[in-house]
C-alpha cells in the first residue's frame, strides 16, 4: 500500500508539471557566448549575464561566460551603453561554445533577420551549443536561423503575434515567462530575463546553486511558481 501511494504521488507531481529531470551535471566548465550586437537591450543582456556569470562563486566547475559580436569594435546598446566585445565572430581564439545566448535588440525582427553573416553565425554555433537560449525578441533571431524548428517557444509578450505570423509553422506559448524544449530555451524577456537563466542553473548545477545565485542578486528563486513550459529534455 505504500509503494501504492508513493507511486500515485509521483504522477501527481508529474501530471503537474511541478518536477523537472535535472540534466546531467557538466563535467567542464562550459563556455557561454553572449550574442552583442548594436541596439541590444541592457535588460535582455545582463540580467542572464550576471546569473550564469555568479555561478562561479556556487559549483566547482561554473560557467565561463563572453561576448561576441560580428567585429571587436564597440556595441553601442539601445540604452546608450559602449561595450567592446570580448570576440569577433572571426576571432581565432573564439572558444567553443557550449551555451548561446542571443538577447533582443532594436533590429530583431527586421534588419538582423536579413543580415546573412549574423544569421549564419547564429546557426552554425546554435546548433553544435548544448544549450540555445534566447531573451524576448531574441527567438525571432533563432527562429530565422532554424533552430526553433519543430520546437515549441515564446517571445515578448507584445510581439507574439507577429511571431506567430512571421513563423505560422511554430507552436508558440503565451502567457509565459519561458519555454525550454530540448537544449532551447526562449522567453519572455525584460525584468523576466532572470527566469530562464536561473532555470538553466538549476536543471545543470541543482537547486542548492540556483537559490545560491539568486540569493547572491536578491531574488527569491522557485521555479514552480514560475509560468513555463517544459516539454523535453535532451
Amino acid at each position: 500500500m505504500k509503494h501504492i501511494k508513493s507511486i500515485i504521488l509521483l504522477l501527481a507531481i508529474l501530471s503537474s508539471g511541478s518536477i523537472v529531470a535535472q540534466t546531467k551535471k557538466p563535467e567542464k566548465a562550459l563556455n557561454v557566448a553572449f550574442l552583442m550586437i548594436d541596439g541590444i537591450y541592457n535588460s535582455e543582456l545582463m540580467a542572464p549575464y550576471d546569473i550564469l556569470h555568479h555561478t562561479v562563486f556556487h559549483t566547482d566547475l561554473g560557467m565561463k561566460v563572453f561576448t561576441v559580436s560580428p567585429t571587436k569594435d564597440p556595441v553601442t546598446t539601445f540604452e546608450g551603453l559602449k561595450i567592446i566585445p570580448d570576440y569577433a565572430f572571426d576571432s581565432e581564439d573564439l572558444p567553443t561554445i557550449d551555451v548561446l545566448v542571443v538577447a533582443s535588440a532594436k533590429h530583431s525582427m527586421d534588419s538582423d533577420l536579413e543580415d546573412k553573416v549574423l544569421i549564419d553565425f547564429v546557426r552554425e554555433k546554435g546548433e553544435q551549443a548544448q544549450f540555445v537560449m534566447s531573451l524576448c525578441d531574441g527567438a525571432f533571431v533563432l527562429a530565422k536561423a532554424g533552430l526553433v524548428d519543430g520546437k515549441e517557444s515564446t517571445t515578448f509578450p507584445g510581439d507574439i503575434q507577429k511571431y506567430k505570423a512571421m513563423y505560422p509553422q511554430l507552436k508558440v506559448h503565451e502567457g509565459v515567462s519561458f519555454v525550454h524544449d530540448g537544449k532551447l530555451i526562449t522567453s519572455a524577456g525584460g525584468a523576466k530575463s532572470y527566469d530562464p537563466a536561473l532555470y538553466l542553473v538549476e536543471i545543470l548545477y541543482g537547486i542548492k546553486s540556483a537559490r545560491g545565485v539568486a540569493g547572491g542578486l536578491v531574488i527569491d528563486w522557485d521555479k514552480d511558481k514560475i509560468k513555463h513550459v517544459t516539454v523535453t529534455q535532451e
